[in-house]
């Protein structure tokens, strides 16, 4: 290693890719785990029931959420794209939000999560998402970009969401980069060779 050289961060031009959560079993395993927590449990919660990367998760505001209901919508300007974002809340998320709100006292000036030295960072979240599946024995690359895979991922998979709508979602601007982001193309190609004539 070089001297300056930090090695959990890709060479200029180069890419490291993390991987969605694929089974649900998994996903349970971890809710489960951070049932005690409800920051943590909020920010995975949150971060797998939408598109939003990590730092647009981590500018949400107390007031945004507040007195919330299932099917509410709330819209947020994309740190990286500059646009707004609408995405519509679930019940999940809503329960979620109203144990980590119940849980301490908020300003509705004040950002949703933080932690004990200020607010939470992307790097901190990185963490936090690999800590949280080697915690239940996952195996492979994962980080804070596995919550919107996991989003993407489960919505084509386990929901049948067709690639075009995901192509919106995600404003991707081909079916092949939506595929690729979402650990998907592999698994469906090699499933039309196990079709027996």
């Amino acid at each position: 290693m070089q001297k300056g050289q930090n090695l959990n961060h890709p060479t200029k031009g180069s890419t490291i890719r993390v991987e969605p959560i694929k089974e649900t079993k998994d996903i349970k395993s971890i809710k489960k785990l951070l049932q005690d927590n409800p920051r943590d449990l909020c920010l995975f919660t949150l971060g797998i029931n939408s598109n939003l990367r990590a730092s647009d998760l981590l500018s949400i505001k107390a007031g945004q959420v507040r007195g919330m209901k299932p099917g509410d919508e709330l819209v947020l300007k994309e740190k990286k794209t500059g646009k707004h974002r609408r995405i519509t809340i679930n019940k999940a998320v809503i329960a979620s939000i109203q144990g980590l709100l119940s849980s301490r006292a908020y300003l509705d000036a004040g950002l949703l999560f933080t932690g004990q030295r200020g607010p939470l960072t992307v790097p901190s979240v990185n963490r936090m998402v690999k800590q949280w599946c080697k915690a239940i024995n996952l195996k492979g690359n994962y980080g804070s970009h596995t919550l919107r895979k996991t989003f993407g991922y489960h919505q084509r998979v386990t929901f049948g969401r067709g690639i075009p709508e995901l192509m919106t979602v995600f404003n991707h601007s081909s079916q092949r980069q939506t595929l690729d982001y979402l650990c998907v193309q592999p698994e469906e190609v090699r499933s039309i060779y196990e079709n027996e004539l």
